[in-house]
């Protein structure tokens, strides 16, 4: 018996059979094979064509069905996705224009009207957040540039809505994707109706709510014609990338984080204490668990992090493998010698209050320094990064004993990992997961197949736990400091 997990991302779309008895992924798929579309039509717009996510979804069931694996044997089914997208359906629940994916900006000044028109305090207080550039505003954005177009729009989703309508004929979405559009009333624990009304978005616009975990409908007998999965089959899973990236890691309670470190870099913590940043710096939402009580997710985002690291490979060191590029900048001592890098090169930072800093490097000695400080500057300038955010979100109540992670991107890195642990002081849990399989094991909890998390995370594999390193901590803190001072002074500038 198997749980089907689909993890829709911009780049690709990845499905994923997991047994449930055993807990072990039997086979995955990933399409496309080279990374999908975006069109940006204009500078700072990104959008995909939702029908195209459900194209690569069927093209990777189709290829793990060749590969003999019977999808009438899938129990149920989990979706992760893209956070934060539009996606406009008529009354036919046909797409009217392409999707507003995650890294579109053209609602930001949407979201920064409804701040000032909602009060800045009643949408702390409540949303927990700016509206921002997120789904609300997007819509509000297509309200007031497109009108043509909204005039047809009968309901909004989110991705991962769209694909369970796909698979079910029901259109529906979940508090935690509501909350992920910045549409979810914290402190009254409902809709934020205050923020469509505000937009003049009426509430018929809106899918029906159902659980993120939990039955949300069940397939058609169209879906067994097409896929072979049996009509009826449970969706019983929904979550955003992120959330969902915490939850494969078993990140479901207050203190625990879950980290990543790809071309960006996010650190998602869970709390209990519904608390704002006032600067907004790191986004708070719903998270996904089968806790009575209510769970946060406390969202930090870092777009310069691994694009740092692949910066240093493709212009710097090309002839190094990633490998050798981690054990050249070992033989460098912890702080690099005062060798600093800010990798902030990737746009405007959430987390530096939406400045645009550009990477830098700061301190460098042509007769002291070589490539052996540079490229351990590279790693340690990328986990000061983290450490910043991180001390962000303690000051919110969040305090890190553990931070998990898959190992993958600059996980793989010893030394990366080690100066994170160090300059956190916690440990690190690397893990054998996935966001797809994240999501198959959710199915099958929200199915109740697995009884509770507990079981269903009981076979999750631990792979390596990372110990700060106690002789690096004074020189990473001195280091760390500097550069903190250096960040600092950019942005005042």
């Amino acid at each position: 018996m198997y749980s089907l997990g689909i993890d829709v991302g911009s780049s690709s779309v990845k499905v994923a059979l997991l047994d449930i008895a055993s807990g072990a992924c039997v086979v995955s798929a990933t399409n496309p094979k080279t990374e999908a579309p975006i069109k940006a039509v204009r500078p700072g717009w990104a959008e995909q064509d939702p029908q195209s996510w459900w194209k690569y979804m069927c093209e990777g069931i189709r290829e793990m069905t060749e590969a003999g694996f019977d999808m009438g044997e899938v129990a149920a089914i989990g979706i992760s996705y893209q956070m934060h997208g539009l996606v406009a359906v008529d009354k036919d629940v046909r797409p009217v224009r392409d999707a507003i994916i995650w890294c579109d900006s053209r609602a930001v000044a949407k979201g920064e009207e409804a701040l000032r028109g909602i009060g800045y305090d009643f949408c702390m207080e409540h949303l927990l957040n700016s509206p921002g550039n997120f789904t609300a505003s997007k819509l509000a954005w297509v309200k007031e540039n497109e009108p043509e177009v909204y005039a047809r729009i009968w309901k909004f989703m989110l991705p991962g809505d769209y694909i369970a309508y796909r698979l079910t004929d029901a259109v529906t979405t979940t508090a935690t994707g509501l909350s992920e559009g910045i549409l979810w009333d914290f402190k009254e624990n409902r809709r934020a109706d205050f923020v469509a009304g505000y937009f003049g978005i009426g509430a018929e616009k809106f899918a029906d709510l159902v659980p993120a975990l939990g039955i949300q409908a069940y397939t058609t007998p169209d879906i067994q014609r097409q896929l072979g999965i049996r009509a009826g089959t449970p969706v019983s899973y929904r979550a955003g990338d992120q959330p969902n990236n915490a939850f494969s890691l078993d990140v479901l309670n207050p203190g625990e984080i879950a980290a990543t470190a790809g071309t960006s870099g996010v650190v998602y913590g869970v709390t209990d204490v519904p608390k704002a940043d006032p600067q907004s710096r790191v986004n708070t939402f719903l998270h996904v668990t089968d806790s009575p009580d209510p769970r946060m997710g406390v969202l930090l985002c870092i777009n310069g992090t691994g694009i740092m690291n692949a910066w240093a490979h493709r212009h710097l060191f090309p002839t190094l493998s990633y490998p050798e590029m981690n054990e050249v900048a070992a033989q460098a001592p912890a702080g690099s010698d005062g060798l600093l890098v800010l990798p902030f090169g990737n746009g405007a930072e959430r987390v530096l209050s939406n400045t645009s800093t550009h990477a830098r490097i700061v301190g460098i000695d042509l007769v002291r320094h070589d490539r052996v400080h540079l490229l351990r500057a590279v790693q340690e300038g990328i986990a000061f990064s983290f450490r910043y955010g991180i001390d962000i979100m303690k000051d919110l109540g969040l305090r890190p004993d553990v931070i998990r992670a898959g190992r993958a991107n600059m996980f793989l890195s010893p030394l990366f990992r080690s100066t994170l642990a160090t300059l956190c002081g916690a440990s690190i849990e690397l893990f054998d997961t996935d966001g797809s399989l994240g999501a198959a094991r959710g199915a099958a909890l929200g199915a109740g197949i697995y009884k509770t998390a507990g079981e269903a995370f009981s076979t999750l594999r631990r792979l390596d736990v990372i110990q700060p390193v106690q002789d690096w901590t004074q020189p990473l803190e001195d280091a760390y400091g500097r550069w903190k001072f250096e960040v600092e002074r950019t942005i005042q500038k």
